[in-house]
C-alpha cells in the first residue's frame, strides 16, 4: 500500500531524508518548507554552511558521520555534478584547548590526540613539529572533502524530483498540520511527518523543544584559493572564536571562519569579528594571499548562519503527536539538532529515518498464537 510521507524542512537534513525515503517505490514523499534551495535567509541554515567533513562526534556516537562519509566519498568520486571535491586538510591543536572532561568541548573529537577517524580518512598522519605553526602544539593531516552548497542542495532536489518527490512552499504552526500537505491520493495510509525543521523545532507546535538554540557562526567568503583546509582548536580572541578555512568546490569561493556562539540570534555580521577572522586566516594560512596579508583578500561577502544546536545532541526518534484539536495523532519522525555537523551526518541520519518509517509502516508486532 502506498505510504504518504511529508518531510517538513528543506535543508540538507530534510532533503537527504526525502531522497532516501523516495527510493522506496511505496513511499509517496512531499517536501513542505518555508525556505528552499536558492533562498538566503537567517532562518535557513544550510546555504550558509561551509559544508565539509571534519568529524566532531565522540567514538561511541560516530555512526552518523561514518555512514555519511562513505556516501559523500562515493559522490565525490562518481558524481561530479554534486559539487563536491577532495581537499587536503590540516588540523592544528593547542594543549590549552584540550577539554578535561570527555565531551565537554563540542569540537574535542576533531582535536583529539589519537582520533577515532584516523582509520576513516585516506593519508592520515600526525604532523612533524616543523609543520605545526607557531602558537600550536601538534596537528594532523588527511584527505577530506568540501561541498559547494549552492550546487549540492539543488543536486539533492533534482535527485528527489527524479524519484517523484513533490515540493511545496508552506508554513505550519503545528507539526501535525504538515500531514495535510501530502500530495498522495486518498486511499494510502495516514501521512507520516518527518520533522527536519532544525531551529524551527524550538517553537514548532507539538515539538517546542527547549533544548534547541542557535550556535551563531560568522564567516567571510573570499575569492582567494586555499591550497588546503584548516581547522584550529581555538584562538586567543576568545572561547567563541576559532579558525577554519575551506575551499568550496566548483568556484564556490573559500570560507574563512569563524565563531561558535551558542544562544546568539544576531543575524548581522560584526565587522570587528570579521577583521579578526581574516587576520587569523592569513596568519595560519599565508598562502591564501601569497604573503600579502589581509589586504590581499578578495572578499565576496560576509555571512552569518545559525547552527541548529541541541543540548543533549541530535534527536532522531519516532513519536505519536496529537493534533491541535486534541483528537487523533500523527506519526512523526524527528531528525533535528545537528548543530554544525548536518552535512557530514546527513546520510547516516537519513538512513535511521528510513528505518523508523519502516517500523511505523510495519505496525505493532502481531501476537504469537
Amino acid at each position: 500500500m502506498p505510504q504518504a510521507i511529508v518531510v517538513l524542512g528543506a535543508g540538507v537534513i530534510g532533503l537527504t531524508s526525502a531522497l532516501l525515503l523516495s527510493r522506496d517505490p511505496e513511499n509517496v514523499v512531499t517536501v513542505l518548507a518555508k525556505h528552499m534551495p536558492g533562498d538566503y535567509d537567517i532562518e535557513y541554515t544550510s546555504p550558509w554552511a561551509g559544508a565539509n567533513v571534519l568529524p566532531m562526534s565522540l567514538e561511541p556516537n560516530n555512526q552518523w558521520e561514518r555512514r555519511t562519509w562513505l556516501e559523500l566519498k562515493r559522490l565525490t568520486e562518481e558524481v561530479p555534478n554534486a559539487g563536491i571535491h577532495f581537499q587536503k586538510t590540516r588540523v592544528y591543536r593547542r594543549d590549552k584547548d584540550q577539554p578535561t572532561t570527555p565531551g565537554s568541548n563540542f569540537y574535542d573529537a576533531l582535536f583529539a590526540r589519537d582520533p577515532w577517524f584516523k582509520n576513516m580518512f585516506d593519508n592520515y598522519r600526525e604532523l612533524a613539529a616543523s609543520e605545526v605553526p607557531a602558537g600550536h602544539d601538534s596537528g594532523c593531516e588527511f584527505t577530506s572533502l568540501c561541498m559547494n552548497t549552492a550546487i549540492f542542495l539543488p543536486y539533492l532536489v533534482g535527485e528527489c524530483l527524479r524519484n517523484g518527490v513533490v515540493f511545496k512552499r508552506g508554513v505550519v504552526e503545528h507539526v501535525a498540520d504538515a500531514a495535510a500537505f501530502s500530495h498522495a491520493k486518498a486511499g494510502g495510509g495516514a501521512p507520516i511527518v518527518i520533522n527536519a525543521t532544525g531551529l524551527g523545532s524550538l517553537k514548532l507546535g507539538g515539538v517546542e523543544d527547549a533544548a534547541v538554540k542557535p550556535a551563531r557562526g560568522q564567516v567571510v567568503v573570499v575569492r582567494n584559493v586555499a591550497p588546503y583546509m584548516v581547522a584550529t582548536s581555538g584562538s586567543d580572541d576568545g572561547e567563541k572564536e576559532m579558525t577554519y578555512i575551506m575551499g568550496r568546490a566548483a568556484g564556490g569561493g573559500t570560507i574563512l571562519g569563524g565563531t561558535y556562539d551558542k544562544g546568539n540570534w544576531n543575524a548581522n555580521p560584526d565587522p570587528n569579528i570579521a577583521t579578526r577572522i581574516m587576520k587569523r586566516a592569513v596568519d595560519i594560512h599565508p598562502e591564501l594571499t601569497d604573503g600579502k596579508g589581509v589586504e590581499g583578500l578578495d572578499v565576496i561577502r560576509h555571512g552569518v548562519g545559525l547552527r541548529p544546536y541541541r543540548e543533549g545532541g541530535v534527536r532522531i526518534e519516532r513519536e505519536a503527536v496529537r493534533g491541535r484539536d486534541g483528537r487523533g495523532s500523527v506519526e512523526v519522525v524527528h531528525n533535528y539538532g545537528h548543530a554544525g555537523w548536518g552535512y557530514q551526518g546527513s546520510f547516516g541520519c537519513a538512513e535511521r529515518v528510513v528505518e523508523l518509517v519502516n517500523e511505523i509502516k510495519a505496525g505493532p508486532p502481531r501476537a504469537k498464537l
